[in-house]
């Protein structure tokens, strides 16, 4: 890289920071998570406002690449935040109505999600069964680490029904990133042998990786030696990227993977690593990322045809959740007033759909103008959540329904959403 280009990187990372934290903090102020700002300061820096001439002198061709790697790193680095964070909500009580409510809000979008990519919506490239998967699985998907975000700042921590959304969203991104490796698998077009050897990755990893980390671990902990947990997890996660890329599947496959083996508890890596490695991902790579997600997202000419397309989208996407979710919930006992707040929350998408949209950007599965509309799904319904909550869930019932669950000893898990953690750092 020459002196010039290193001037222009530099000046051109200072400005995605400043444009993506702008606007992010000025979201957070109107009660929105901070993600969406970021996302919007993507889009804003990309070909739905500025022109080719502008963006060529931003971002030229050499630059683009960096901030590509630069990005997917970033990507990386959250995967594996996120892996670590799932396993701090499983389902312990009201069990029922947790996989009744995840079974709900997975299965009505992606079928209809299916039904829309077998008769309105249609890529450029054609439509295919790798196409249909995947369209239904990004209708799926719940964000995690933007839900636990909005839990926390609605100050919904201690309610049954925020117990309920954390493990139901928690369950539902690790069924949705299995969706999307099978989706992965079938539009590949590498070797397929080499698919096979998933198995014996996964036997490796949870079999003997994750015993030999807590055993390390605990270890140096009565030892009382210093733990350097950032340079394992990175090595780790990266090792395990490059593992599951060669495989054929994407690499944030295996920094999601290497994330979920992490121990925890005392003596464990899970909290340092997730504190030291989350602050670069959150103040630098991630905005970054949304950047170079945002030139992809070109909303100019869209035209009539790309409106009911998007109210198609949209349709599908919230009408599913809404209807799938509510309905599990309401069938396990909850009433509709509760079961509608659940349906809000596990509404959220935000940061994790847009890893989605671009893998199958990356991928050929979406073309520029499907690709534009579903980040604008994705950006709308994780906005929608924070108005409709005060309309359904006003102060006073979250205080009586957090006074009744104390006073029952709650059946959910009110562990504090860690407030540390760069999953939900980042996703606000």
């Amino acid at each position: 890289m020459t002196s010039g280009q290193s001037v222009t990187l530099l000046l051109v990372l200072a400005l995605v920071l400043v444009v993506a934290k702008t606007l992010g903090s000025l979201l957070a102020r109107a009660g929105q998570p901070a993600v969406i700002g970021e996302i919007l300061a993507g889009i804003l820096l990309g070909p739905t406002l500025l022109p080719g001439s502008v963006r060529r002198v931003l971002f030229p061709a050499d630059i683009h690449l960096v901030l590509s790697a630069l990005g997917g790193l970033g990507v990386a680095l959250f995967l594996f935040l996120i892996g670590q964070e799932l396993t701090r909500h499983p389902p312990r009580r009201h069990t029922g109505v947790v996989l009744a409510t995840t079974a709900g809000s997975i299965a009505v979008p992606f079928g209809l999600a299916c039904l829309l990519a077998v008769t309105v919506v249609e890529p450029s490239g054609g439509r295919s069964l790798g196409f249909t998967l995947f369209l239904g699985t990004a209708m799926s998907v719940t964000a995690f680490p933007v839900l636990a975000r909005i839990v926390r700042d609605r100050d919904l921590l201690g309610t049954p029904v925020a117990g309920v959304a954390l493990a139901s969203a928690a369950i539902g991104d690790l069924l949705a990133w299995s969706m999307l490796a099978v989706t992965v698998m079938v539009s590949s077009g590498h070797t397929q042998w080499r698919l096979l050897l998933m198995f014996p990755l996964l036997a490796l990893v949870f079999g003997a990786v994750r015993p030999l980390l807590a055993a390390w671990a605990d270890r140096r902990a009565r030892q009382g030696r210093p733990r350097e947990p950032y340079v394992v997890a990175l090595a780790g996660l990266l090792g395990c990227g490059a593992a599951t890329e060669w495989l054929g599947l994407h690499f944030i496959f295996g920094a999601f993977l290497f994330g979920l083996v992490m121990p925890s508890g005392p003596g464990g890596l899970r909290e340092p690593a997730g504190r030291q490695l989350g602050l670069v991902t959150e103040y630098l790579l991630l905005p970054v990322y949304f950047v170079v997600a945002g030139t992809q997202v070109d909303l100019s000419r869209l035209g009539m045809s790309g409106l009911a397309e998007f109210g198609a989208i949209m349709l599908a996407a919230v009408g599913g959740k809404y209807l799938g979710a509510a309905a599990g919930a309401r069938w396990s006992g909850l009433d509709w007033r509760r079961s509608a707040v659940l349906a809000t929350l596990v509404n959220t998408r935000g940061l994790t759909e847009l890893i989605i949209l671009t893998t199958g950007l990356q991928l050929g599965l979406l073309d520029q103008r499907l690709y534009s509309l579903m980040v604008l799904m994705a950006v709308l319904t994780t906005a929608m959540a924070g108005p409709v909550l005060r309309v359904l869930y006003p102060p006073r019932l979250v205080a009586a329904d957090r006074a009744r669950a104390v006073a029952e000893e709650p059946v959910t898990d009110r562990s504090p959403v860690p407030t540390g953690s760069a999953a939900g750092g980042a996703a606000a």
